[in-house]
């Protein structure tokens, strides 16, 4: 039996539900990544014997085995399918390579009542920026999907909390459909809208699960105090995110997070703070994620002047730790990547930033000393706490949370975050590099 052969065996035994698949070449590379309806029937297309075009027959005869992701929706794929693109950069995935000339979902964060929409340039520093996916026609498939469940305003009008003439009485048409929450009516507080808003973005990022966990928990919390009308909106909302694939289909895409700051900010504050002679141009990044000690992961991002250099981001599959030991992993990391640059003469990143508190970057001080690697900074930033710990200094460094340095910072961390948990949520649902 061919490879061609084994392949349209294995494609049988996929589902016929929707998700991502990942085509690997004979190096284990990741060549080319889709989204499908039907994984089944996607899939096991690309090994049946047909006329192709000459650029399909050069991706089909250089893939080897392929890997896959089923999704709970549609809507899921289209949206973790340009985000594996993003972190992988395979070679035949050629339509997302000029994000100038493809859309974006934008939400207006810098808003009193954000707006979500279609953008075709991230022009806005205030703004949160999705995408670029490949279609516009896509994107108002997809919107128009989580705009029922999200309850979003679309309109363009101007919407001030502190000014009363921007309210009126009767909602418009999208409010009286319940696709709005109806910010124009006054019946929905700021607050109330925009954590209504950070829930979509939460989504668009890929945390379905964690922000379902989240409602569930406020549900009970609402009934218990007996706020019974609270407690069936977020009953709604979540039976509306399980529900997804009852909502029309879509088709694509996501990419790295957008800058907190702009970068030269960020870099000069840095380098005052760490009183380095030269403004750093490279900073490193370094996360692990795992789910309860299993499938244990880490990623490292890479920064060149202080925005995301994507040919320098690396993914480590943890090899020596048993468990959950989330010290032993960053320093099995550390080692690998420092090590290795010590041995072959390559320059230092001028900072290496650890996702955690201080414990996680003493592992990471103990094996840089280990392999012999001296970075201008090692640093590491815990999430929620956002206090930046420097090797060797007991206390915190002096860094208010408006400074550009520290944003700069929480950029990277994020990051490196964002793409641990995309390479960890591929490996919990099916063993990668070849494990059945």
């Amino acid at each position: 039996m061919d490879t061609s052969q084994k392949l349209l065996e294995k494609a049988r035994q996929l589902s016929e539900g929707p998700g991502v698949y990942i085509m690997r070449d004979a190096e284990g590379r990741e060549i080319y990544v889709g989204k499908a309806k039907n994984l089944r029937r996607r899939v096991s297309s690309y090994f049946q014997k047909r006329e192709r075009h000459s650029k399909d027959l050069a991706l089909v005869e250089n893939i080897v085995d392929f890997e896959y992701v089923e999704t709970d929706s549609e809507l899921e794929a289209f949206l973790l399918e340009s985000r594996l693109i993003k972190d992988f950069n395979p070679r035949y995935n050629v339509l997302l390579k000029d994000g100038d000339a493809y859309p974006f979902i934008e939400v207006t964060w810098g808003e009193d009542f954000p707006r979500v929409r279609t953008a075709w340039r991230r022009e806005n520093p205030e703004s949160r920026y999705y995408g670029p996916f490949v279609g516009a026609g896509d994107i108002k498939g997809a919107l128009a999907a989580l705009q029922r469940i999200f309850r979003f305003r679309s309109c363009q009008r101007q919407m001030d909390a502190d000014n009363p003439r921007h309210f009126r009485q009767r909602g418009c048409l999208n409010y009286h459909l319940h696709r709005c929450a109806g910010v124009c009516t006054g019946r929905v507080t700021k607050e109330e809208y925009r954590k209504r808003v950070s829930g979509l973005c939460r989504f668009l990022s890929g945390g379905k699960k964690d922000l379902i966990d989240d409602l569930r928990k406020e549900m009970e919390t609402a009934a218990a105090e007996l706020r019974f009308e609270d407690a069936a909106s977020l009953r709604d909302l979540v039976d509306s995110l399980m529900t997804l694939n009852e909502h029309p289909g879509i088709d694509e895409s996501l990419a790295p997070l957008n800058p907190q700051t702009e970068p030269d900010k960020g870099l000069k504050a840095l380098q005052e703070v760490l009183g380095l002679d030269e403004m750093p141009r490279r900073i490193e990044g370094i996360d692990i994620a795992n789910l309860m000690g299993k499938e244990v992961v880490g990623s490292l991002v890479n920064f060149l002047d202080g925005v995301p250099f994507k040919d320098g981001y690396r993914r480590y599959r943890i090899k020596t730790v048993d468990g959950q030991d989330d010290f032993a992993s960053i320093a099995e990391v550390v080692r690998r990547r420092y090590g290795r640059m010590v041995e072959e003469g390559t320059p230092l990143p001028d900072i290496v930033l650890i996702d955690g508190g201080k414990g996680q970057l003493g592992a990471a001080a103990r094996a840089m000393q280990e392999v012999g690697a001296k970075p201008k900074a090692l640093l590491s930033l815990a999430k929620q706490e956002e206090t930046p710990f420097l090797a060797g200094r007991h206390e915190p460094l002096p860094m208010s949370k408006r400074n550009a340095g520290l944003k700069l910072l929480m950029h990277v961390r994020d990051e490196s975050h964002r793409f641990a948990q995309h390479y960890h949520h591929i490996l919990r649902r099916k063993a990668m590099f070849g494990e059945k």
